[in-house]
């Protein structure tokens, strides 16, 4: 028969692990993108968004959009809003499969990848390309920097060992005490 001081250090053991460790293994993930994963377009679309559960930021060359020959298409510089990435893309090459890949930065530090795939039914006609006058540049709207004020990842991890190593600890002084008794 389990004595009750060891019954009740496992169960705080085992309420301390979820409890901790819960925050430590919460990732965002994409909830939704355009073009969709699996969608085939039957044009080029000038831009690509991403939605994220939560809100993330991002790191150099977050976007990326490659056809199944290699033909990298253009991507412009990728903004963020909370959780939605968009970038403008400049297509070109034929109609074939393609994969957008993206890395954003989560909430809690770490570092994320993934990829959409989709199909293009018809060639990218190249589009003409244009170059912005010093005015059109003064005009542009500035875009904020995304903030990332969440505690990283590994902080968590840190404390959730910490707190079940305590937990744990005091459970087993609990269970000797009671058998010297």
């Amino acid at each position: 028969m389990i004595p009750r001081r060891a019954f009740g250090a496992v169960l705080a053991a085992l309420i301390g692990l979820v409890v901790l460790a819960g925050p430590a293994a919460a990732h965002t993930d994409l909830a939704s993108s355009s073009p969709a994963e699996g969608a085939s377009l039957t044009a080029a679309p000038s831009e690509v968004k991403l939605t994220f559960e939560e809100p993330v930021t991002l790191p150099p060359e977050a976007v990326k959009v490659t056809g199944r020959d290699g033909t990298a298409w253009t991507v412009g510089t990728p903004t963020v809003a909370g959780a939605v990435v968009t970038a403008p893309v400049t297509p070109s090459g034929p109609a074939q499969a393609y994969t957008l890949t993206w890395k954003v930065i989560a909430k809690d530090g770490d570092n994320l990848t993934g990829t959409v795939h989709f199909t293009l039914a018809a060639a990218a006609a190249p589009a003409a390309t244009t170059v912005p006058t010093p005015a059109a540049q003064a005009q542009a709207p500035a875009t904020p920097a995304a903030v990332d004020t969440g505690i990283p990842g590994w902080i968590w991890a840190v404390v959730a060992i910490a707190g079940l190593l305590a937990v744990i600890v005091v459970g087993l002084r609990q269970l000797l005490g009671r058998r010297k008794d």
